[in-house]
């Protein structure tokens, strides 16, 4: 039994929904007649969002408060028991640098960057998974954002959101591997994991930086708009890909998927 195609769900769940990269896939798939749920930390600009995109409703959610998210899944699939797709796209960056005099390494920012981009998708992934997805006659997917910098750690101050989404890379593959082989759910064989990679891209993730403008093209040539983002991303789900990324992001995916990728495949057997 195969997982059901990308774009087969008819419901999602985006986090970090309210704004940049989640927003941008929200409107996409709006357009494609999917129902769209947001969620995110910040209400106002949630309900703003919402009535702009024309989403069918919002949920205030901090994906790092790990102890909030079982009831959070109890009432999302409560009150919405359609939803069967979750966008796990909510994250921040963090420059953390020791001795130097741009920044610090602030180990409570570092836990909460943690919490945020390993712990909520992990839990939220696993509680969907096991409570909801695996007992959908019709399948389910989930896709997972990480980044290119989970596959090449070249930005140097930001040594823990690239190991988080080195984490996240990892995860999304032996998650696939997993729910393909499983012996105990058929439901979990028709789940399908997507990895979006994006590269370098125009939004606010950068905030926290001397320079919060340093990803835009002004200041980073190769860096995309959402919307150069966005067309790569299209295509790879309509080609129902595993991994999907954008622009120079893709050369570094297919060389993964080439090495590392190739002997990942034959050593999982």
């Amino acid at each position: 039994m195969a997982p059901v195609d990308t774009l087969s769900f008819k419901c999602a769940l985006i986090t970090g929904g309210a704004g940049g990269l989640g927003k941008a896939m929200a409107i996409e798939l709006l357009k494609r007649g999917k129902k769209v749920l947001l969620a995110g930390r910040s209400e106002d600009k949630l309900i703003a969002t919402t009535k702009e995109i024309n989403a069918s409703g919002y949920y205030v959610l901090d994906t790092g408060d790990i102890a909030s998210i079982p009831d959070f899944i109890e009432k999302l699939t409560k009150e919405h028991p359609e939803v069967d797709c979750l966008i796990n796209n909510a994250g921040v960056q963090r420059p953390l640098q020791l001795f130097s005099d741009e920044y610090s390494f602030d180990l409570k920012s570092a836990d909460q960057e943690i919490d945020i981009n390993i712990r909520g998708p992990l839990h939220l992934s696993i509680g969907m998974i096991e409570r909801h997805f695996s007992k959908l006659e019709n399948g389910a997917v989930i896709m997972n954002v990480s980044s290119v910098l989970g596959f090449v750690p070249f930005s140097v101050i930001n040594p823990v959101y690239n190991g988080t989404k080195a984490w996240l890379h990892m995860f999304s593959t032996n998650l696939r591997t997993q729910l393909a082989k499983s012996t105990t759910s058929e439901g979990a064989k028709k789940i399908k994991i997507v990895e979006i990679v994006p590269p370098a891209v125009e939004t606010d993730l950068h905030r926290d930086r001397t320079n919060p403008d340093d990803n835009k093209k002004e200041n980073m040539p190769h860096s995309l708009s959402i919307d150069e983002f966005m067309e790569d991303v299209k295509k790879g789900w309509e080609s129902n890909l595993d991994t999907v990324s954008a622009g120079p992001g893709k050369e570094v995916v297919k060389v993964w998927g080439e090495t590392m990728g190739a002997r990942y495949d034959k050593m999982a057997q």
